[in-house]
């Protein structure tokens, strides 16, 4: 019969089962709502930031192209004479700034790099710019656009040149653009709250300052990795805080970088997130309480079917005592013939003493009436011994109702092993008893006591054999008290032990390791069954090849 411990255990797995039956599709569906739920957020989320750096590069290209054509058309519009006459060249430079107040200065370079003409807050003239990577660039391509760069005036500035040739002769006009006005134009980009936008160069330079700190053509080391060499707007999402979206402007030689934290971008996502969360608890709740419910009714059930089940037990003791006693007809039958034997023998020798004696006429004073009180001795020592066999044979095998009363386990034990200890010996297996002698009585049924122990025993024995043949076995049989309240016995061999799975099982009903028409599968349940009736309980340990462990543990009567 199942124990409190026992059916709180089954309630946890009914439970556990119960819950995940509904659980795992009610999980699934939520986990696919809101996979495609907050996929498509964040979608959204990215199309915009894609837009933005789309939007925004082009933005930045167009400007960068208006003050090239604005440059184009003074150049093409005005001769060199014209160019580098100062009052000329200043008016020009006023007109083009009030057109556009992004122009610092400008200004005219002959074909070996001198400047020949300038209209700026600087004193250039004369300056020699041949070996400057700049105008070797301009007079090969005939534009050129900078990076963010320090030259002469020691302040971030970028340039933009064009080359004309005039029969023969080529020149050069340059126009400085104001990086304060076209950092501020970048910079002034905003994404939700934390969004912003800047630019880097090939080397990862910054052409613009950062709103979330960033110096002006100081390095962006963590920008780096994003300098893919793909033209079109990418979407990142490589770093841990932030979300990116990349595009090239100024014909691929700047990137431009939106980028925005991933709490800001992703708020509405997170927001529904956790509105999912707070439903999935709420409908959680109420399945538990449902299972819980169910669970109950299902433990009811199970115990009353725990009484039904206690009342075939006792089928299945009287059942599992028939097997053992055929197991142990072999052994005693043995025994049981070699006294007859012996008696026959001595019979027939008294038989024949006996007639000489009686021929002879020397009945009286005889040497023989010594040998024949020795034969009568031996008989009924031998007989003894039949009959000591047979009560056993016949008490092990009769049917009656279980009497439960005080064992003495010290005396009890070595009982038991008597009548094993035949069996061991014919199979060369040595028993070894260590019995305290401290020990408490029990209480129990004294038979299905018995029957546990023989079962045991046999057990043992058969796996010995199956490992050591007929020499090397070992059995150990101990038994002490524990904490003065427990009495333990423990079934030790050096047997072929228990495979791993099938040890999970061993108490299991039918379950058996033994072939065909050697085992019911009835032996160590029923086992079990007794131990746990008499308030105990039945452990095993094993490993293969070394041997198995059966222990018990029983309250002690007190």
């Amino acid at each position: 019969m199942l124990k409190k411990e026992d059916y709180i255990k089954i309630r946890k797995i009914v439970f556990t089962s119960m819950l995940l039956v509904p659980a795992i599709p009610f999980i699934l569906a939520l986990s696919i709502g809101y996979y495609y739920f907050t996929t498509s957020l964040e979608k959204s989320t990215i199309s915009n930031l894609k837009r933005v750096a789309k939007d925004h590069g082009q933005m930045i290209d167009a400007f960068l192209s208006e003050r090239k054509s604005n440059i184009s058309f003074i150049l093409h519009s005005y001769k060199l004479d014209t160019l580098t006459d100062a009052g000329m060249l200043q008016n020009i430079f006023k007109k083009l700034k009030q057109e556009f107040p992004a122009f610092i200065d400008l200004g005219i370079f002959n074909q070996d790099g001198i400047h020949i003409a300038y209209h700026g807050p600087y004193e250039l003239i004369g300056k020699d710019y041949g070996n400057k990577e700049w105008f070797k660039e301009v007079m090969e391509k005939d534009q050129y656009t900078s990076d963010i760069f320090l030259g002469y005036r020691k302040t971030p500035h970028f340039v933009i040149a064009l080359k004309k040739n005039d029969k023969g002769n080529a020149w050069i006009i340059r126009a400085t653009i104001d990086t304060f006005m076209f950092n501020k134009l970048v910079k002034d980009v905003r994404i939700g709250k934390t969004g912003e936008a800047y630019i880097i160069n090939k080397s990862g330079i910054l052409q613009t300052e950062r709103r979330s700190g960033g110096i002006l053509m100081g390095k962006s080391e963590n920008d780096l990795k994003y300098l893919n060499p793909n033209t079109a707007i990418e979407f990142l999402n490589q770093d841990k805080k932030y979300v990116y979206a990349t595009t090239w402007i100024k014909n691929d030689n700047w990137m431009l970088i939106a980028r925005q934290e991933k709490a800001d971008a992703f708020k509405a996502v997170n927001k529904a997130s956790r509105l999912i969360i707070y439903i999935s608890i709420a409908w959680g709740i109420c399945i538990i309480f449902a299972v819980f419910l169910i669970t109950e009714r299902i433990i009811r059930l199970l115990k009353k079917m725990d009484r039904e089940k206690e009342q075939l037990n006792q089928q299945l003791i009287g059942a599992s005592r028939l097997v053992e006693l055929g197991e142990m007809a072999a052994g005693f039958a043995h025994e049981i013939n070699n006294p007859l034997q012996i008696i026959q023998s001595e019979q027939s020798f008294m038989e024949l003493n006996l007639s000489e004696l009686i021929k002879a006429e020397q009945l009286k004073g005889s040497e023989f009436i010594d040998e024949l009180k020795d034969s009568i001795k031996q008989i009924k020592l031998q007989v003894f011994r039949c009959s000591k066999i047979t009560q056993q044979i016949l008490k092990f095998g009769r049917q009656s109702e279980p009497e439960k009363k005080e064992i003495d386990i010290k005396i009890f034990i070595p009982e038991i092993i008597e009548i094993i200890a035949k069996k061991a010996f014919v199979h060369g297996i040595e028993i070894k008893q260590d019995i305290a002698l401290n020990l408490l009585p029990v209480y129990g049924d004294i038979s299905q006591l018995q029957q546990v122990l023989l079962n045991l025993f046999n057990n043992a024995i058969d796996a010995i054999i199956e490992r050591h043949g007929v020499s090397g076995g070992e059995l150990i049989v101990k038994s002490e008290l524990k904490n003065n309240k427990d009495v333990e016995i423990s079934m030790s061999d050096n047997g072929a032990g228990i495979n791993p799975e099938n040890l999970k099982k061993i108490f299991s009903p039918f379950f058996t390791t033994k072939s065909v028409g050697k085992g019911t599968g009835l032996g160590l349940s029923v086992c079990y069954g007794i131990i746990n009736n008499m308030g105990g309980k039945m452990e095993v340990n094993s490993q293969i090849d070394v041997g198995t462990t059966f222990t018990i543990f029983l309250p002690a009567y007190v």
